[in-house]
């Protein structure tokens, strides 16, 4: 299963919010779409789910104009919206039933994720009565009950505590190995590195960069080592310059040359003892702000 975008455009009034914007998401792994506020990600989710129609380009899927079906996407939205004071069984059933599914089968459907996500006993009771990281696994039971193959994540990991994360890191991971679309959406890096195969960052409406984030890493220059060692002081004194602090007991190393690296690292690991040495590449991080802080 592939979903493709493909020189989608947008504008509202003499705003052009989105220009030419092309990206590619496969069945089966996860695809980050980034950038600042206004630059066009909730413009594009609201494309693809026919919130409103593009100006121009298409949306694709395994090469044919998509069919927007009502059980086509699952979507979790950064601005929740369920109903406080309805319990938590009967406003997921009806959600479920919106999205095409027999009562039955969405009651099933329900109880399965409630169990799933440790919530079986909260089937009965109001959803004000839960805390903030329970009401956002119920929000999330709204985007996968009815099984969609595409789920949308706005900014997932929100509000939960380190436990209800990995809760939902395990359920996101079953959901891309049964070959689902997941397309995150997010600020924070550190969760799209950890699951995106690939990503587009979107800077003014365009993207200026996307591809497979593991090319995206390799294809910056080669040219510097992350050192972890007790005798920083004593690298500082051989190599002087080129060592720049990075955290406890951690230096930067740049080289002249690419072409250095094996000559460093066998100085390094014969003189020194060390913790950890490796060719330095770029977080998804300082990806992102060089990209999106460039002038589009």
């Amino acid at each position: 299963m592939e979903l493709q975008f493909r020189n989608i455009c947008k504008s509202f009034g003499e705003k052009r919010v989105l220009r030419e914007v092309s990206f590619t998401a496969e069945g089966g792994k996860a695809f980050g779409l980034l950038g600042r506020n206004g630059a066009g990600k909730t413009t594009s989710i609201r494309i693809l789910m026919n919130v409103f129609p593009a100006d121009s380009g298409e949306v694709l899927l395994d090469g044919e104009p998509i069919r927007r079906e009502i059980r086509t996407f699952g979507y979790l939205p950064e601005e929740r919206g369920l109903y406080p004071k309805k319990k938590v069984l009967e406003q997921l059933t009806y959600f479920a039933e919106l999205k095409g599914m027999a009562r039955k089968d969405a009651i099933r459907a329900v109880d399965g994720w409630l169990e799933r996500l440790g919530m079986a006993d909260c089937r009965n009771k109001r959803l004000d009565t839960l805390s903030k990281g329970n009401q956002q696994k119920i929000q999330l039971i709204t985007a996968l009950a009815h099984d969609p193959p595409i789920i949308i994540l706005d900014e997932p990991f929100s509000g939960l505590d380190p436990v209800n994360a990995r809760l939902l890191k395990d359920v996101v991971r079953e959901e891309i190995a049964r070959g689902k679309i997941v397309l995150f959406s997010s600020h924070q890096m550190n969760y799209i590195e950890e699951f995106c195969d690939s990503i587009a960052i979107l800077n003014g409406g365009k993207v200026v960069l996307s591809g497979n984030l593991q090319k995206i890493k390799r294809a910056y220059p080669r040219d510097r080592l992350t050192v972890r060692s007790r005798q920083c002081g004593e690298i500082c004194a051989l190599l002087g310059e080129r060592c720049t602090p990075d955290g406890p007991d951690g230096l930067l190393i740049r080289l002249d040359s690419p072409d250095d690296k094996p000559e460093v690292m066998r100085t390094l690991t014969e003189r020194f003892d060390l913790d950890e040495l490796r060719v330095f590449e770029p977080s998804l991080n300082d990806i992102f702000v060089s990209c999106a802080t460039e002038k589009a």
